[in-house]
């Protein structure tokens, strides 16, 4: 069975721009195969402001309107020739010629009165919908024969009546003209002026600026429509303005109450009009684009039930305050009244009203313009109460903005003022007003025009982005830091889609170039666009571009092992950008050094996450954490930590020489480029001043003794003669061994660590059947003994280096961060 109801159909003057749009337009209406499909039109894109310039023209008795108007012909004509042949062409044009000597002689009375009275700019203004409707119908007539070719004047059908709230539709009056215009037996497509109306008396009117789609939604409920489309050059209703919010997305179902809460507060694709006759004959609205039609859009209807607790997030600018301040007005009936009745009657509109409760202002937004005029009113109307001191003030402050959280989820929800005023407050917003209705749809924030966009940003994504986007700076690419990037490039689809995760790589940086991506860095292809985009490297620019304001978070990963770089994250920290990394330096300098490192993450809300400083990807640090967290206590810590020195022991059996071992496996790509940086203990210094300090120790390297196995007259020659001369020492180390073997014991190189703060790190003999001396080759192995695990240590043992673990352990950390960043869950 044939659906014949009528579906209502709206485009806009930008969709309407050319004849490529007119085309557009007509693939999109002939798609569909409805019976009865109504096109409420707008003028051409840039139409009714040309049309508006030749009154204003003839206002200044400037001649040159006949040479507008000829220039608002010539393209109407060259628009009709691209899509018209023949006849059809002919009397298109026919008309627009007798409506353009129409246009002449209203323009020439205005030039001789020099003034342009409401009504005849509504005449001329008029003519753009008239000329659009012909020129459309004509096009669907040539194309699709008898189903197109009708259009309708909506000034034989809608009319008006002006009230105090504007323009009212006499519903009736207007009923009866449709059943004539358009009668039940009519099938096909017609064509609709939009803007345009008569009075009571017949004569033009019109629905005021941008009103077609308000004249789409009355033709809507005249046809009793099963839904009304309104096309448009953009997919939907965005979360936000997507030209100062990036990250913008299209909203795809709206309520009826959040759809005209947005439209008030100045989400430019809702006429704030529009939504009355769809919300009263509960007619569905879609929001779609011409240009894009395959886009499902946004779609407005009653019904919905609420999700997500912000819709969406808009502002107004050009506002200014006005604060009426006073002990005076404390319990005092009608002063409220006195102050609207004032602005009322001077013709002041009021946006937001905001009062303290304890009654001694009150603050209310109006618009910038009509803020002097304001603030004279309420002057002249408190001027006793001024005289007298009861009133102290009436300030005025502009330029200001309206910043609003919609949705209907709102309600009852706990936290959502919060978690909006939180933050505007992390990105440095000050609010100098706040409002909210009684509904719970709606929060409202005044803040400085200037910081409007910040505060749009943020507010966007605190509630649409909330911690589910990561803005990730990789400072070191090298063998960790490349293999980073590929395990997040692999796993980066999966975590969209199974937690909607979106890690984005925006800053990749070595020691002297930086690449910067504007949304993310394509991380298939980072070392090409390296090679061809990089910058000389500015870690300020580094850092800022990866806070900007339209993201929630920043992380900084760290793969390097410089000292310079790790001096740098007390200040990413402080202004709140969160660090990763597995460099040991920053966790293992100066206790105060470390303390401040402390500090700066609190000062900054920011976080830091350096598991792969222990262990690599080893749950090292995470364990002890636990351990900690759920009240065992701990009471010695020992492990190997060093993978170089455990394979340099593994395979030692006193048959090879020791500095054989120690070449063999600097060749292999077991050692650092110079062994002695493994040897010297070091390294596994730094790692157990890590884990003492988990425990609270305020230990320093130097308060306790580390064996470093590089001959004191080796430690400042070259590589390549420290090398050779090692063999110089074997014996030393063949006698030790030989010791050891003796007791049935093995050589191993052990860091321990007491409660009392006792720590060592050094060679030792350990029992063979210790687990120390049952390790793979490169192996890391952490024991703790605990109140819990006394009789029985606990025992963490795996690889502890190699770019893929540690790559991992990273990555792992990341995934800390944003899951607590998620739910608030774990710690850190």
């Amino acid at each position: 069975m044939v659906d014949n109801r009528w579906k209502i159909h709206k485009f806009g003057g930008s969709s309407l721009a050319d004849a490529e749009c007119f085309k557009r337009v007509a693939g999109i209406l002939l798609a569909y195969d409805d019976s009865r499909t109504g096109v409420v039109v707008s003028a051409m894109g840039g139409m009714t402001d040309a049309l508006i310039d030749l009154a204003i023209l003839a206002e200044q008795d400037d001649a040159g309107f006949t040479a507008a108007l000829h220039a608002i012909g010539e393209r109407y004509s060259k628009t009709a020739t691209a899509l018209l042949a023949g006849e059809t062409l002919v009397d298109v044009l026919d008309a627009w010629g007798k409506d353009s000597d129409d246009v002449i002689d209203v323009l020439k009375a205005i030039a001789l009165v020099k003034s342009a009275p409401q009504r005849s700019r509504d005449v001329i203004a008029g003519y753009g919908e008239i000329w659009s409707a012909r020129l459309l119908a004509a096009y669907l007539g040539q194309e699709a024969g008898e189903r197109g070719g009708t259009w309708v004047d909506a000034r034989r059908v809608i009319t008006l009546r002006d009230t105090e709230l504007g323009p009212t539709v006499l519903w009736d009056e207007s009923q009866t003209n449709m059943d004539k215009a358009l009668p039940a037996e009519f099938e096909g497509i017609a064509v609709i002026t939009g803007f345009i109306a008569a009075d009571e008396g017949g004569l033009q009117t019109t629905l005021g600026r941008n009103g077609s789609d308000h004249s789409a939604a009355i033709f809507a409920a005249l046809t009793k429509a099963v839904e009304l489309s309104i096309w448009t050059d953009v997919d939907g209703v965005m979360s936000a303005d997507p030209k100062r919010v990036p990250e913008a997305q299209v909203i795809d179902r709206l309520s009826y109450s959040e759809a005209m809460e947005l439209a008030y507060f100045g989400a430019n694709v809702i006429h704030p009009q529009t939504l009355g006759p769809a919300v009263d004959n509960d007619i569905p609205v879609i929001i779609r684009s011409s240009h894009n039609p395959d886009h499902p859009g946004t779609r407005i209807e009653a019904g919905l039930v609420a999700t997500d607790n912000i819709k969406g997030i808009t502002a107004i600018g050009g506002m200014a305050l006005v604060n009426l301040e006073g002990s005076g007005m404390i319990g005092v009936p009608g002063t409220a009244d006195r102050l609207f009745a004032s602005l009322k009657n001077a013709g002041v509109s009021v946006t937001l009203i905001s009062q303290a409760s304890s009654e001694h202002s009150i603050c209310i937004a109006v618009p910038q313009n009509l803020a002097e005029r304001a603030r004279t009113v309420v002057t002249e109307t408190f001027v006793d109460e001024l005289a007298s001191g009861q009133i102290q003030s009436v300030d005025v402050s502009a330029p200001q903005s309206i910043v609003a959280v919609v949705g209907d989820g709102m309600a009852g929800t706990p936290g959502v003022a919060a978690r909006f005023f939180g933050t505007l407050g992390r990105a440095g917003v000050n609010i100098r007003a706040i409002a909210q209705g009684s509904s719970e749809r709606n929060i409202s924030a005044v803040v400085d025009s200037e910081e409007a966009t910040k505060a749009l940003r943020a507010a966007h994504s605190g509630f649409y982005l909330s911690a589910k986007t990561i803005s990730i700076g990789l400072i070191g690419p090298g063998t960790v830091g490349t293999a980073l990037l590929r395990q997040i490039e692999k796993q980066s689809d999966k975590l969209a889609q199974d937690f909607n995760l979106d890690l984005r790589i925006r800053a990749i940086s070595r020691s002297k170039n930086m690449l910067l991506g504007d949304r993310r860095i394509d991380i298939a292809s980072w070392e090409e666009d390296f090679a061809s985009s990089a910058i000389d490297v500015d870690l300020e620019v580094f850092q800022e571009h990866l806070k900007p304001d339209h993201l929630p978070h920043a992380v900084i990963i760290d793969c390097t092992a410089s000292d310079q770089i790790s001096s740098k994250y007390s200040d990413w920290l402080s202004q709140g950008i969160h660090v990763i990394t597995p460099n040991k330096k920053a966790f293992s300098s100066a206790y105060c050094e470390y303390q401040a490192l402390q500090d700066a993450a609190d000062e900054g809300s920011a976080h830091y996450f350096y598991e792969t400083t222990v262990g690599a990807a080893l749950p090292v640090i995470t364990t002890l954490c636990d351990l900690i967290h759920t009240g065992d206590e701990v009471r010695s810590i020992s492990g190997i930590f060093s993978g170089t020195l455990a394979y340099l022991f593994n395979v030692y059996d006193g048959t090879t020489p020791f500095s054989e071992i120690v070449r063999v496996a600097r060749e292999s790509g077991y050692t650092e480029p110079d062994p002695r940086d493994d040897l010297s203990g070091m390294d596994v210094a730094r790692k157990l001043t890590i884990l003492a300090r988990e425990l609270g120790q305020k230990i320093e390297i130097g308060d306790f003794p580390v064996t470093n196995l590089v001959p004191e007259a080796l430690r400042d020659c070259s590589i390549d003669e420290f090398l050779e001369k090692l063999a110089d020492y074997d014996d030393e180390m063949a006698s030790l061994f030989r010791n050891a073997a003796a007791e049935n014991k093995q050589l191993r190189y052990v860091a321990k660590l007491a409660a009392d703060g006792t720590a060592s790190v050094g060679l030792e003999s350990v029992d063979a059947s210790h687990p120390f001396c049952n390790i793979n080759l490169t192996d890391n192995i952490v024991q703790f003994e605990t109140e819990r695990y006394s009789a029985n240590p606990l025992v963490i043992q795996g690889p502890g280096a190699g770019p893929e673990v540690t790559a991992a352990g990273v990555f792992a950390d990341l995934l800390r961060l944003a899951n607590f960043l998620s739910t608030g869950e774990g710690y850190v």
